[in-house]
């Protein structure tokens, strides 16, 4: 079942109570007190469910004879802080650290072991912990002098993670292949502590005798800071004064640029920050672009809008993708850029359109909604610990595997229907999926609001077969819903697909029939001859202008290509209408399980010859589990080791947000046709759910080039290739292909389900002799491509 924020306490152990609560320690290399940042956020917030213990990295101290623990108590935080202290001679540090790390955890049990760092590992890899988790918020690798074999402890800390966090969109992307279970948590905010800079704060006094108008900078001076930019600023504008506020480390204090309008304060607590950016006019991020900030997120960004203060950066990924659309944030990447970009910011101050705009993104995330999304996902490992394998079975898993006649790789629509098919003709099947959850891209949970989300982006049920309807109707009911969607043109939502009511809104046409409709597309329209192409289909149908508003902007993020370069099957999926019928579909049969996708699967994976291994890759356990015929669903390259190379696959990255408000869209989902815009849809959940409540959960949709395969590119040379790995599949014994993946077909869901019935009465109508007893067998089942 999903797990919602009630589950982050007592998960595994029904005797859990707040008044006894378990263990987290939390490895950093980061200090409690240095600045108050991403582990001190989470630490806080999960000490309200957790003893919290955050272990420091050493310190020698001169003179010590024996290595010792000091420990310190932040009463206001709720998190106790150990820091080893060892003899500077000491030989074995690493035996230390555990000798030391075993005192403090003696009579404790630990709940999760928490890592910043790799390097850790050594001396704690050996503590038992209900749930692992890795919180890359940086890639220390590309850091000014990492520590050796960093990148071999990642490997160690990465196989034995249950769940990895990432602290930004980029690390997100670069992590993502490296774990099952890998999940994206950007820098959150503490909204009401930095607004206290709006408000009338007592500047302190050693800012306060500054004069001019102030541009701040509040983090760590190092080397991931253009020290350069600082320098041209102050030498450029000496009526502007530039604010530096914390500790500098890893560089050379006496390579700091200096100026008389240059001023260094030092480090200040994070209670103090507030009352400095009271007297900023701006805040800055003058990052180098260089190995070190490659990957960053800084937290900064939405701290100093929370501020309310304009803010110049260079172009940091994260920041250029997540906030680079909004008028309050400035991005430059020269000298002369960065210093013009600072007029314009302090400019701005004159305004509040900015900040308007600004606070409605900052809406959308807190530290609390992250630390209880993280709570329940580690809930979730630590309700699996103790398993060697996540096992989902009606009688329980025996101990050693049993013989199966199929097993079915791919807990999706595609592995789950057939799983049950073949079961239900008395087959016993062993379904596998790499991930811990069943439903495939279907699944869907509760969010940290207590929503119903779909993981990985909406999926929206219809279907023009009574067979397929009536069949997942056994394992659901229905609640009706007709998907619309509305696509942002300039400052207008307009209904997609194009109808009448479109191109009135658009041009105001004054169209009141569909044949004012024809004859409006037919006079933009501009004939193609032949068809071959998806910029073809829709220039030919309602020409050139309609065809780059709508269609042009959206498939190239898409797709990561021109129309013009993919098959005319793309644009020809999403129709034009002469009428004001503004449904997405327009099938008979158009309806969400009203439970959810994953309950639905539940039920469809309820049978006793039906035996789940999840959070496992086949390929590892295909030997060791006796099958007479395996069911493939997973891409058909990878099956084939990429023989001929990698079949091209469009990939989705998704930002679920949280946000406090009822309802923030007029219909499930909106499109955003403007290239300039990174995301290409906006999903609200509550439309397809029908819950309701005072927040509302929505979706943002990345397409990317890399990631888990969502969509087979269709063009004339990746079918030809296809159909090179069709002919090793034909000549592979034993194995059925199918689904959307494993036939590189672009299906949608009632298409798969139509394919995986059809494809299991073949199967078992092909069954070769019965065994004795009278029990089917599959020992000399032919391999079979779906059609």
């Amino acid at each position: 079942m999903p797990i919602t924020s009630s589950d982050i306490q007592g998960a595994s152990d029904a005797s859990y109570t707040p008044s006894a609560p378990a263990t987290l320690i939390c490895f950093s290399h980061l200090r409690w007190s240095f600045v108050f940042q991403r582990p001190q956020h989470l630490m806080s917030g999960l000490a309200q469910h957790y003893d919290v213990m955050f272990w420091e990295e050493p310190v020698r101290i001169p003179g010590l004879s024996a290595p010792r623990l000091a420990e310190t108590r932040d009463e206001t935080r709720g998190v106790t802080v150990l820091v080893p202290e060892l003899p500077e001679d000491v030989v074995d540090e690493e035996a230390a650290l555990r000798a030391l790390l075993d005192d403090a955890l003696a009579g404790r049990r630990v709940a999760v072991k928490w890592y910043y760092t790799p390097m850790m590992l050594g001396f704690s890899r050996h503590v038992a912990a209900e749930c692992t988790v890795y919180d890359c918020m940086d890639e220390l690798a590309n850091f000014q002098n990492p520590p050796p074999g960093l990148l071999a402890r990642e490997t160690e800390l990465f196989a034995a993670a249950d769940v990895v966090f990432t602290g930004g969109s980029s690390l997100y992307e670069a992590k993502r292949g490296r774990h099952h279970n890998v999940h994206l948590f950007p820098s959150s905010i503490d909204t009401a502590h930095f607004g206290q800079a709006r408000e009338d704060a007592i500047e302190p006094d050693d800012q306060a005798s500054i004069s001019g108008p102030i541009l701040g900078f509040c983090g760590v001076v190092d080397e991931r800071m253009d020290l350069g930019l600082l320098k041209a600023l102050a030498e450029q504008r000496p009526d502007v004064s530039v604010v530096v506020i914390g500790p500098v480390v890893k560089i050379d204090p006496a390579t700091l640029p200096q100026a008389p309008n240059l001023h260094y304060l030092g480090g200040r607590s994070y209670d103090e920050l507030p009352a400095y950016m009271s007297g900023w006019t701006a805040a800055l991020m003058p990052f180098a672009l260089n190995e070190a900030t490659r990957f960053i997120s800084p937290t900064k960004t939405p701290e100093y809008l929370a501020a309310g203060l304009p803010v110049v950066s260079t172009p940091i990924t994260d920041v250029v993708r997540h906030y680079g659309a909004l008028a309050g944030v400035q991005i430059a990447d020269t000298p002369e850029a960065f210093v013009a970009a600072c007029d314009r910011a302090i400019a701005l101050r004159s305004g509040t359109a900015w900040r308007d705009a600004a606070d409605i993104q900052l809406a959308e995330g807190s530290w609390a909604a992250t630390v209880t999304a993280m709570g329940a996902l580690i809930a979730a490992a630590r309700n699996n610990h103790g398993k060697i394998e996540a096992i989902v079975s009606p009688d329980g898993w025996p101990p050693e595997p049993q013989h199966h006649d199929v097993m079915v790789v791919g807990a999706g629509f595609a592995g789950s229907v057939m799983a049950e098919r073949l079961a239900s003709a008395g087959l016993k099947v062993l379904v596998v999926d790499r991930r811990p959850h069943i439903a495939g891209n279907a699944y869907d949970r509760r969010d940290a609001a207590g929503l119903l989300i779909h993981q990985y982006g909406p999926h929206i049920f219809h279907t023009n077969s009574p067979d397929v309807f009536d069949y997942l109707s056994r394992f659901t009911e229905w609640r009706p819903y007709e998907h619309r969607v509305l696509a942002q043109v300039g400052d207008q939502q307009v209904p997609m697909p194009i109808n009448r009511t479109t191109l009135n809104l658009l041009y105001d046409a004054g169209l009141e029939s569909e044949e004012d409709v024809e004859a409006f597309l037919a006079a933009r329209a501009e004939p193609v001859d032949p068809i071959r192409t998806s910029a073809d289909v829709v220039v030919s149908r309602v020409g050139r202008e309609l065809y780059e508003t709508f269609f042009r902007g959206y498939t190239r993020k898409q797709w990561g290509l021109d129309p013009s370069e993919l098959d005319k099957s793309v644009t020809a999926r999403v129709p034009t209408r002469a009428d004001t019928d503004d449904r997405y579909f327009t099938d008979t049969y158009q309806a969400m399980p009203a439970d959810g996708y994953t309950r639905m699967f539940e039920r469809l994976l309820d049978h006793p010859n039906i035996e789940l291994l999840l959070g496992v890759d086949y390929a590892q356990i295909r030997d060791a589990y006796p099958h007479d015929h395996l069911v493939f669903t997973g891409p058909i390259d990878e099956y084939f080791g990429h023989r001929y190379g990698k079949l091209p696959y469009r990939s989705l990255r998704f930002e679920h947000r949280t946000l406090p408000q009822p309802q923030v869209q007029r219909v499930a989902t909106v499109n955003y046709p403007d290239e300039a815009t990174p995301y290409t849809r906006i999903t609200e959940y509550k439309h397809l759910t029908g819950e309701t409540g005072p927040a509302t959960s929505v979706t943002y949709e990345y397409p990317s080039a890399e990631g888990d395969p969502y969509y087979p590119i269709p063009r004339a040379e990746n079918q030809a290739l296809y159909k090179r790995y069709e002919a090793l599949a034909i000549a592979e014994g034993d194995v059925t292909f199918v689904g959307r993946l494993a036939t590189y077909r672009y299906y949608n869901m009632d298409q798969v389900v139509g394919q995986a019935l059809a494809t299991a009465r073949r199967l078992v109508r092909r069954l070769a002799t019965p065994m004795d007893g009278g029990e089917p067998s599959l020992a000399t089942m032919p391999t079979e491509v779906a059609a």
